[in-house]
């Protein structure tokens, strides 16, 4: 691997993703359903652009439709289960990626905290960072 290239894997290993660029942006998202993908108060995800972005492995995938009215494609480990990946119908030249698949502490932070009127009122998002509603 690249040195400025970075790894996001599933749980066990067998579905992964290199990217060689990097996010276009970094989102902390408190919307009911990055609450319920992750089991946790909010998601983490960055996005690539689709050319720097490479995925081994198999995957099963699950789709909706979101808040916006716009599809969203979730691809996962049929094995562990873990989201890899994911994908807007409305912006196809962009990879989601959840932050926690790099497992790399160096991990650049995030820019933009959305749907806040659903965050959690015990989390605290500060810094350098735009807050959305």
């Amino acid at each position: 691997m690249n040195p400025k290239e970075r790894k996001a894997t599933c749980n066990c290993g067998q579905l992964t993703a290199v990217v060689s660029g990097q996010p276009v942006r970094i989102a902390v998202c408190h919307c009911t359903a990055c609450q319920i993908r992750t089991g946790s108060a909010f998601g983490v995800q960055a996005r690539f652009d689709k050319s720097d972005v490479s995925i081994s492995g198999h995957s099963n995938q699950y789709s909706r439709v979101a808040d916006s009215g716009n599809r969203i494609r979730y691809d996962f480990c049929p094995d562990c289960g873990a989201t890899l990946f994911y994908q807007f119908d409305s912006i196809p030249n962009v990879v989601s990626i959840p932050v926690g698949a790099f497992a790399d502490q160096d991990f650049p932070p995030p820019t933009i905290s959305i749907y806040e009127e659903r965050q959690h009122p015990w989390v605290k998002i500060e810094g350098d960072i735009e807050h959305m509603n």
